[in-house]
């Protein structure tokens, strides 16, 4: 299994991506690396989801949702499996005892779309709002404590520089009527962008800025390698090996030894490809014992595991809010 390093989810793509930037509970203070990169999952670990090989981590955020934490993780293997038959009944829309891929398929994409709406209303009632839309420099203000502009040396937000421009490309992506503020719908492409149409190209040049450490405006192999394993004190591991090889026969499609922005487009955001659909099939697949394509209760408290664990991310709200699934 590879390590996340500095890309935690693509809750792809996420959420991605699963994928994705996705900010803190709270606003960070300047200078913390809040915007690497969009997904929260690492790019090497997103691999695993589109070539058949699933990180646990993932399994288990696409499940429960990544917003609310810490407490599967310290429940007993019982207490899990008495919490996961409650989330059950709630997937099993038509009480029929079985939860089909489209019943599975439903709740994983609720769980996505939820978060990202606690997300937005959380960081929205943070901000000072005009009316009922957000100015760019009252988001500079409350983000990095002034609304200098950054170019002046003697501004002090001039060593934030490169994160507040980096932030302003993707505030005028976001704003599609160009008024310079942001609705509470823009504000969440902002701050989701991968789950927004028209920002995907922003996700694209941000991942294609953080990998591209020579600054050539193209991924090499080495870059792509040393994003996915920066430790090079150990003996290159096996999953290294043929991730080289990938990148010579899948990602770099014109063999010119490098990826281009097209080229990191189609391997971070492969056309066609629907991540709630594959996060559903694998898990049935991994979970229908007696496969007949549909998975019973029994069925997912025996492979509790693979939906809860060690690192799953809580889902207990879910157990207690009101809103309709």
């Amino acid at each position: 299994m590879k390590k996340s390093i500095s890309m935690k989810l693509i809750e792809v793509y996420l959420i991605f991506a699963l994928v994705v930037i996705t900010y803190s509970s709270a606003i960070p203070k300047p200078g913390e690396d809040k915007k690497n990169r969009v997904h929260e999952q690492k790019l090497s670990d997103m691999e695993h989801e589109h070539e058949g090989e699933h990180n646990p981590d993932y399994d288990h955020e696409a499940f429960l949702g990544k917003d609310e934490a810490k407490t599967f993780d310290q429940l007993t293997p019982d207490e899990s499996k008495d919490r996961l038959g409650i989330i059950v009944g709630k997937i099993d829309k038509d009480g029929d005892g079985q939860v089909t891929e489209q019943e599975l398929k439903d709740w994983i994409q609720y769980v996505q779309k939820r978060y990202i709406v606690t997300d937005t209303d959380r960081m929205w009632k943070d901000h000072n709002i005009e009316g009922d839309k957000l100015s760019w420099s009252a988001y500079k203000q409350r983000t990095y404590g002034s609304d200098d502009d950054p170019n002046e040396e003697d501004s002090s937000t001039f060593s934030y520089k490169d994160m507040i421009q980096r932030d302003e490309r993707r505030w005028k992506t976001a704003d599609k009527d160009n008024d310079g503020f942001l609705t509470k719908e823009e504000f969440a492409d902002f701050l989701h962008p991968e789950e927004a149409e028209h920002m995907r190209d922003i996700v694209v040049k941000e991942t294609m800025e953080d990998i591209d450490k020579d600054k050539d405006g193209f991924i090499s192999l080495e870059e792509y390698i040393g994003d996915m394993w920066p430790d090079k004190n150990e003996e290159e591991p096996e999953w290294v090996k043929t991730e080289r090889e990938t990148f010579k026969t899948v990602r770099d499609k014109n063999g010119d030894g490098k990826m281009d922005l097209e080229e990191v487009k189609n391997w971070i955001m492969p056309p066609d490809y629907d991540h709630s659909e594959a996060e559903t099939r694998h898990l049935i697949h991994e979970s229908d014992s007696d496969k007949d394509g549909k998975l019973s209760r029994d069925e997912i408290l025996e492979h509790y595991d693979l939906f809860v664990g060690s690192q799953a991310t809580d889902f207990g709200e879910a157990l207690t809010r009101h809103d309709e699934f």
